[in-house]
């Protein structure tokens, strides 16, 4: 009997160190997997999260949507265009012209060009959609003594014009060019900007009405 008891108490202590053990390994896994799904769960959670703050618009693409909203309602309906040629018509009661004695009238009459490039692609809403624009973006950058691309940017941000809507920003000497993307639900218009301190200067363009930005007319500053 004591040959039997001595090796069970020998090997008794290295059979329960191996069961603890055993139960340790176990619970570690246990604590790993709901860790795991736990942290699984979170990040699950946390993607969702940040496809629904995606899909809402940064503060400043919404106040950038509600000045265009503000600009737009201020203006005409869309697609009519009553820009004309000058001279094409005289005001109501006004006498036509007469020929002095002596004077031999003109063969042909002289019609004056029609409008080419923006002035004929945009319609009135655009005019005065572009003139809102124009006139504040202008009052800011007369005031840029420094007008860098840099600086540039960061006062057409300011102004509520996001990165995406900003193209082509470029030194040329000390002065920067750039365009504003301003077309909305299938427009064209564009601004083409030339910041140049006291004389800096913005006119409308004419871009593609759909994907990425490019003009097709303008006339430069």
């Amino acid at each position: 009997m004591t040959h039997i008891r001595g090796p069970i108490s020998m090997f008794t202590p290295s059979r329960r160190a191996l069961a603890a053990a055993a139960l340790t390994a176990v619970a570690a896994l246990a604590l790993t997997a709901c860790g795991t799904e736990q942290s699984g769960g979170g990040g699950r959670a946390g993607n969702a999260g940040s496809s629904t703050v995606s899909q809402q618009p940064s503060p400043e693409s919404a106040a950038a949507q509600a000045l265009f909203d503000r600009f737009e309602k201020a203006c005409p309906e869309p697609g009519v265009n009553s820009r004309r040629p000058i001279g094409t018509s005289k005001p109501d009661g006004e006498e036509p012209e007469t020929i002095a004695p002596g004077e031999t009238p003109p063969a042909d009459p002289v019609e004056p060009a029609p409008p080419t490039g923006p002035e004929a692609e945009l319609d009135d809403r655009d005019r005065c959609v572009s003139a809102h624009h124009e006139q504040r973006v202008i009052a800011a950058l007369q005031m840029l003594a420094d007008p860098t691309p840099a600086k540039v940017r960061t006062t057409l941000n300011g102004l509520g014009y996001t990165d995406e809507r900003i193209h082509n920003l470029k030194q040329d000497g000390k002065k920067t060019r750039f365009h504003i993307d301003l077309r909305e639900d299938g427009g064209r218009l564009c601004e083409t900007g030339l910041a140049a301190g006291a004389v800096s200067d913005v006119v409308p363009c004419v871009a593609v009405a759909e994907g990425p930005f490019k003009v097709t007319s303008e006339v430069r500053p």
